[in-house]
């Protein structure tokens, strides 16, 4: 268990060795995944609404598109856009992004009033920058730009399923 916490406080402070460690423990994935469930918790308490009815729905929508965000950075930052140095496999880049939610856990203090929606806006840009870091050190970028660019990459394919799925689910509630 202290390993688990230390990893997520590294990971958090964009310690570079402490995703070079997840990304080389191939135990760590389950740890990886743990940090994506918590921050999934997280986010969905965080962004409470009194008007949410299916927090459910919210929580598992939270896990996909983190998802679809490794995905597009894989195929991207992987067969797309790889430096002559990039070997990476779909573990190493789940145990680098995993980790790389770990910001997320503090978006449960979206409730708060007044700077919750300020609190949110900071944890989310931490989040990115760990994101970057994780895909840099996944992937064997010697160019964070170039870490940027898969990372922007990847969220924007993302947000274009999450609007594909939010158009179907519209469809089929309409008939």
């Amino acid at each position: 268990m202290t390993s688990f916490v230390r990893r997520m406080v590294g990971a958090a402070k964009l310690d570079a060795a402490t995703y070079e460690e997840v990304e080389a423990d191939s135990k760590a994935t389950r740890q990886a995944l743990g940090v994506v469930l918590l921050s999934a918790i997280a986010v969905t308490v965080g962004d409470f609404h009194l008007e949410d009815v299916d927090l459910l729905t919210k929580f598992l929508g939270g896990i996909l598109a983190w998802v679809i965000w490794v995905l597009f950075i894989w195929v991207v930052g992987v067969k797309l856009l790889p430096e002559a140095e990039t070997r990476s496999n779909i573990g190493e880049l789940v145990r680098t992004t995993g980790f790389a939610a770990s910001p997320g856990l503090l978006r449960v203090l979206g409730l708060l009033p007044w700077v919750g929606w300020l609190v949110v806006i900071v944890v989310w840009l931490w989040t990115l920058a760990a994101m970057v870091l994780a895909v840099r050190q996944a992937l064997d970028y010697k160019s964070t730009a170039r870490a940027v660019v898969v990372s922007v990459i990847g969220f924007g394919g993302q947000l274009l399923v999450i609007y594909a799925e939010w158009l179907i689910l519209k469809a089929l509630m309409v008939t």
